[in-house]
């Protein structure tokens, strides 16, 4: 087993990890909350919009289209709510 790994005392020219990375890490919370709500809001509406389409012609496509949106809107949502409790705690 090669013992110049990550850790190790190595040849790696870069500085050995502190121990201090985990308490000065950034969370990413902010940024998967607006592409959550983005991805809510643009999959509903355009779930709405296949829903009309579907309902005006007699194209299945439509309503499938209309079905993965719904449940890409449904999981935005869940990942919402997901979110909300880890920025609480």
């Amino acid at each position: 087993m090669d013992e110049d790994g990550p850790g190790s005392r190595g040849p790696y020219r870069h500085r050995q990890p502190s121990g201090k990375e985990p308490l000065a890490a950034r969370s990413p919370l902010r940024l998967r909350a607006i592409l959550s709500a983005v991805a809510l809001v643009g999959t509903a509406a355009a779930a709405v919009v296949f829903a009309v389409a579907g309902q005006r012609g007699d194209d299945d496509g439509a309503w499938v289209a209309a079905g993965i949106c719904a449940a890409v809107a449904v999981i935005a949502a869940i990942d919402l709510i997901v979110i909300a409790r880890r920025a609480r705690s």
